[in-house]
């Protein structure tokens, strides 16, 4: 069967691996064994993905990326150059600890940017957004804002990336409303929720 990806020379693909159509795998990148990557995604230049990973529909995975085993992407997750993910808490060299390897969810439309470390076990939210550097070491709830070593909680982003700025109080709740494409969000009980969506649409670009 004539497959309907792209996989440059120099990638590796081991066998039992699922590739979407339209997904371009880049220059010096392995894709291990049991790993399934979605349609429309760009894997980088250099990135190591699985063995045994789950990648959603249009993601993008910039060069030098390590998606190990126990990360799980969701559609449209953005990972900046160089960032990194972990599996183990407790590493030795000498112990064999690949039992333990924990969990770690990045949820649809998360961004983290360049150089972030992403500490095993957590969840990054929906449409989170990671800045450069940081040092993810727990849950980033849906839509917010981390930034720092270690993250702190930094405010809002609105699905489209910008950080949200306007904000009125309505009774018992706070709503927002996103200065570039007007979507808009209510804080109520912890929880922040979409109202209305904004002038965007969700895009691939190659």
């Amino acid at each position: 069967m004539e497959r309907k990806y792209f996989a440059h020379k120099t990638a590796e693909i081991d066998e039992d691996v699922s590739i979407g159509d339209g997904t371009k795998v880049w220059h010096l990148t392995h894709i291990l064994r049991g790993t399934a990557i979605g349609k429309d995604c760009v894997i980088g230049q250099g990135c190591s993905i699985g063995p045994e990973v789950s990648i959603g529909d249009g993601c993008k995975i910039q060069n030098g990326v390590s998606v190990f085993k126990g990360v799980t992407l969701e559609d449209h997750v953005f990972c900046g150059p160089h960032m990194i993910f972990t599996n183990v808490n407790n590493p030795r060299a000498f112990i064999k600890r690949s039992e333990k390897f924990e969990k770690t969810l990045v949820q649809r439309g998360a961004s983290i940017g360049a150089g972030a470390i992403i500490v095993c076990g957590n969840t990054i939210g929906r449409y989170a957004f990671i800045g450069a550097g940081s040092l993810i070491t727990k849950d980033v709830p849906n839509y917010a804002l981390f930034f720092g070593v270690p993250a702190i909680h930094q405010g809002y982003v609105c699905e489209c990336g910008e950080v949200i700025t306007r904000e009125t109080k309505v009774e018992s709740r706070r709503e927002y409303e996103c200065g570039g494409c007007h979507a808009k969000y209510e804080h109520i009980r912890e929880k922040f929720n979409i109202l209305k969506t904004g002038d965007h649409t969700i895009e691939n670009e190659n």
